[in-house]
């Protein structure tokens, strides 16, 4: 066990502290590498609790999706100091943070979290679910306009396109994704007029590919169809996406768990629409 209750510490993380953060991640079976956590670090706001030797047994960031919006994620809290009350304080502090600045608190709760949330004034905008595909190699469904690997150049047209249909401002957030796995980033376009986009990232566990944001289903199907990790993948898809849901049954992907998008406060218009939402990014980044 840690220190006594008056041993620890609350401190804001930093960067620097992403090492330190990470296994607690790592316990809980999570997705995410050193590098994500390194960039929620640095674009978001974390605070984390510290026991007597100096490890972090708790932590919760709030990562700024728009003016109105930030991202509630890695709310964490180490197996041997859980039931104690440490990650809700932490949560409130957070929220405290994006209250404070006049903005709503979005999060993707997992089941278990779920009944955390509700008592605290969070509302369920939709459900989500966590597809896992094992050595993800896909079979293209169609030819949809010309899908193309994206450039860097294109990643303000992918930005301006994102945020006109997410109801988020999350230009720091593609540019990561885009840097951390360029060969994951595609896009379709028909007649020079852009239809879609997706993106991914590297994981622990596996490729996280999202986000997927597209016109129709067709679009969609065919980003996600041309994203063969060549590894294994995971794929967070709107539940109301039923086709795309079961195309990837037909690959073999196992549905693993839910998640449900919850927001506190006014919800930004369109926020609780996923018509053209087909992937997130995954939970921690919207």
């Amino acid at each position: 066990m840690g220190g006594t209750e008056g041993e620890r510490a609350e401190a804001w993380l930093t960067p620097a502290d992403a090492e330190g953060a990470l296994p607690l991640s790592v316990e809980a079976g999570w997705n995410q590498t050193l590098d994500d956590w390194r960039f929620m670090l640095s674009d978001g706001e974390g605070i984390g609790l510290r026991d007597g030797t100096g490890r972090w047994i708790a932590t919760a960031i709030a990562l700024p999706l728009a003016p109105d919006l930030a991202w509630l994620c890695m709310v964490l809290v180490a197996k041997d100091q859980r039931r104690r009350g440490i990650g809700t304080r932490l949560l409130g502090k957070c929220i405290d943070h994006v209250r404070a600045r006049g903005a709503a608190a979005g999060l993707d709760a997992t089941e278990l979290g779920r009944p955390v949330y509700i008592p605290l004034g969070f509302r369920d905008l939709y459900t989500i679910s966590r597809w896992r595909l094992p050595e993800a190699a896909l079979r293209p469904d169609g030819e949809i306009g010309t899908v193309r690997a994206a450039r860097l150049s294109d990643m303000e047209a992918i930005a301006a396109f994102d945020e006109a249909r997410s109801s988020m401002r999350r230009r720091v957030v593609l540019h990561h994704l885009f840097r951390s796995a360029p060969q994951q980033a595609l896009m379709v376009e028909s007649g020079g007029r852009l239809l879609g986009y997706a993106l991914g990232r590297p994981g622990r566990t596996a490729v996280q590919v999202g986000p997927v944001v597209a016109d129709d289903e067709e679009v969609a199907l065919a980003l996600v169809a041309r994203a063969r990790p060549g590894t294994a993948m995971l794929i967070d898809v709107p539940d109301r996406h039923r086709r795309l849901a079961r195309w990837l049954e037909n690959q073999g992907a196992v549905r693993e768990r839910g998640f449900t998008r919850m927001v506190l406060g006014p919800v930004p218009p369109g926020l609780d629409d996923p018509s053209r939402l087909f992937a997130l990014a995954g939970p921690e980044l919207g």
